[in-house]
């Protein structure tokens, strides 16, 4: 039977590159995303362009406020 070594996991302390720094790359793509087919969603459904950024501004606003806020 073959045998397995295992594979050892870098501790914290001796990563190249913080985890904000190994997300953030793909945290801007998803938002870009998500922004995008957000707002294509609410001009399709005849929202203005700049009334469905201000809607959705707001609702990032009070997602931050939220997450500040501890709610």
């Amino acid at each position: 039977m073959p045998t397995v070594s295992p594979t050892p996991i870098t501790p914290p302390d001796e990563h190249l590159v913080t985890a904000r720094e190994a997300l953030e790359p793909l945290y801007e793509r998803l938002e870009l995303h998500t922004e995008a087919t957000l707002l294509s969603a609410a001009m399709e459904a005849g929202w203005p362009a700049d009334e469905a950024t201000k809607a959705l501004a707001a609702l990032r606003l009070q997602d931050a406020l939220n997450i500040l806020g501890g709610n």
